[in-house]
């Protein structure tokens, strides 16, 4: 179990919310009286895992207690947690690895020059914190004003968030905002206390309603490839594929490479 007061409060705040976003009839549990909170109550949850009401209690209030594996699975499971909500909940009481706060390292020049040498793919390097570390022309032609701050280094999730230009270039804004900030989230809680996700994550609530409205829902994703639709200035909408590398030398630093979806499905399957 977590023994600092931060980190026992955010498994408080995951438990909780994961609790309330469940009904009786998701889990096939009767409707009893009137309901003045939305979700299960404590006790159906604690009746679901099989666990003592009293003792669950005191871990969703957060109280320095122990929990083990066989518990946290059993809470997994009536919670219908996804596969990454699991790694979360057990990352966040202390039974899976976590990665300390500390300031990024430094691109090695071999490394920063990679996304140049992707050119004409766009292609960028982020930080933990969606820093963007470095990046070739045709990723800030498929990005418009993403390079645009001025005394501090771009940032992909002030873009997406804070960035009007942002909801024209992502076709399915909503979609992937969302799941950007369920990755942050992620990120974040991988360094609890670490400033700078406190601030990354103030600022976008402070700037962005939708942020504000979604961080506490405690969306979790971890970061992967996959598809977006994009808007492009003389292509008009464009479906691309995107693929995602974490950096050996710092796993938390990711390589991400676009390429339009329909060229890629063109190339020879050399299996």
């Amino acid at each position: 179990m977590p023994t600092q007061p931060d980190e026992r409060r955010e498994l408080s705040v995951f438990l909780r919310s994961r609790r309330e976003r469940l009904t009786p009839d998701d889990v096939g549990l009767p409707r009893t009286g009137r309901r003045r909170t939305p979700g299960l109550r404590r006790e159906e949850l604690a009746l679901l895992a099989g666990i003592s009401a009293t003792w669950y209690t005191y871990l969703e209030q957060g109280r320095d207690i122990r929990v083990s594996d066989q518990v946290l699975n059993a809470l997994a499971t009536a919670l219908r947690l996804d596969r990454y909500e699991r790694v979360h909940l057990f990352q966040l009481a202390g039974h899976a690895p976590v990665t300390k706060a500390a300031q990024p390292e430094p691109l090695a020049a071999e490394v920063a020059g990679v996304p140049l040498l992707l050119q004409p793919s766009p292609a960028y390097i982020i930080s933990g914190t969606y820093e963007v570390l470095s990046h070739n022309r045709a990723a800030e032609e498929l990005f418009p004003d993403l390079t645009a701050a001025v005394g501090r280094p771009p940032n992909f999730a002030r873009w997406v968030f804070l960035e009007p230009a942002a909801r024209d270039v992502l076709v399915e804004w909503e979609q992937e905002a969302r799941g950007l900030l369920a990755r942050l989230r992620t990120l974040a809680a991988r360094h609890p206390g670490d400033t700078r996700y406190d601030g990354l994550v103030d600022e976008l609530k402070a700037g962005s309603p939708e942020a504000s409205a979604w961080w506490p829902r405690y969306d979790v994703q971890t970061r992967h490839g996959g598809r977006k639709r994009l808007r492009c200035p003389e292509r008009g909408v464009v479906d691309f594929a995107y693929t995602a590398f974490h950096l050996a030398e710092d796993p938390e630093q990711t390589l991400v490479i676009y390429s339009d979806a329909r060229e890629a499905a063109r190339l020879p399957d050399r299996t």
